[in-house]
């Protein structure tokens, strides 16, 4: 009897047992599953890469310039040029520091060469390679920047027999992106420290290079064209035009501006250099104190007689300000609406 009823009890144990799950709806599930975990991923990988710029250009932004980037004894190399268009007779035995100015159309690189050549010492000679032959490929670049460095490059700013450092500006769409190993490893070897010089605000930026390419043809200056100015009755004229800047795609560009810049520093993270902005130097005018360090070269008290076109907000100079205000407002580019230097 009780053998019956354990077997009685051994089958309805059987019966309401669960049955197994469907092995199509289990494959269903982890598919579903892993379909959201790759979306999940993609998204916050593509995230990263889209942030990458920004992130590395903030991180360089909040370190202090040269002064702290070198120690004392890391100081430019002194060369003894021995030029073939001239004998430097009496400056002979002075050393001369090489450099190159390495920046962006209206990033303030006029206006801060124009610094450094009035000092009597520097020798800074312009946009050497806005001439599209002298960067047809890097044996052209090699052969302008020996002319520069040997001192037979002749411009307005040259003061060849005693110049205590010499070089030139350069833009980033000037060659320079295109070859920067070979451009790298040349300036290790001959001894050349990079100034990098950008602008913090690069819709300011924007809003210069907009007027400025406007201004190339409709020259509103009695029919001349200036891109720099050295009154502010000439900067008035030029700041009445009020640029339309496309909002659709104002994300994307300034997003491209970072990469460029960001990509630049990579490049040449290898050189001896300092990196400047626009900003710090209209709002403090020891970081050319800096410079002078940098350069190894006697302080000087720095002049330029060229003067600022777009002063004061932004809300002043842009004509769609209301759009573009919309389209930056929540964005990481929000502060660029702000006036952040004193006009």
């Amino acid at each position: 009897m009780v053998l019956k009823d354990m077997c009685f009890f051994n089958k309805d144990i059987l019966v309401i047992k669960s049955p197994k799950k469907s092995p199509l709806l289990l494959r269903m599930s982890v598919l579903i599953f892993s379909m959201v975990c790759g979306v999940f991923i993609c998204s916050v990988c593509l995230k990263q890469i889209s942030t990458h710029a920004r992130t590395m250009l903030m991180e360089l932004q909040s370190e202090k310039p040269s002064r702290n980037r070198f120690g004392l004894t890391d100081v430019p190399l002194l060369h003894y040029p021995n030029p073939v268009s001239f004998n430097r007779s009496e400056c002979a035995g002075n050393p001369v520091r090489f450099f190159a100015i390495l920046s962006n159309q209206r990033s303030g690189s006029g206006w801060f060469e124009t610094l450094l050549n009035s000092h009597i010492n520097v020798s800074s000679n312009g946009e050497i390679f806005s001439v599209r032959e002298r960067r047809v490929n890097v044996s052209t670049i090699v052969q302008t920047l020996d002319k520069v460095y040997n001192l037979d490059w002749f411009s307005s700013a040259s003061k060849n027999e005693c110049s205590a450092a010499i070089g030139l500006k350069w833009m980033l769409n000037q060659g320079l992106m295109e070859h920067p190993k070979e451009i790298a490893d040349y300036f290790n070897r001959r001894g050349v420290s990079i100034i990098f010089l950008f602008r913090r605000n690069l819709l300011r930026r924007m809003v210069s290079v907009l007027a400025n390419s406007y201004d190339r043809y409709a020259k509103l200056l009695n029919g001349a064209h200036k891109s720099h100015v050295h009154s502010t009755e000439e900067a008035d004229t030029l700041s009445k035009y009020k640029p339309i800047i496309n909002s659709t795609s104002l994300l994307v560009d300034l997003k491209d501006m970072e990469k460029r810049m960001a990509k630049a520093l990579e490049y040449f993270s290898i050189n001896r250099h300092m990196i400047l902005y626009y900003e710090d130097l209209i709002r403090n005018r020891t970081k050319l104190k800096d410079v002078q360090d940098f350069l190894g070269l006697p302080q000087m008290e720095l002049r330029s007689r060229q003067i600022k076109i777009h002063r004061g907000p932004l809300s002043d100079h842009i004509k769609n300000w209301d759009d573009v205000n919309k389209t930056l407002h929540g964005t990481a580019y929000e502060c660029f609406l702000q006036t952040d230097y004193s006009s």
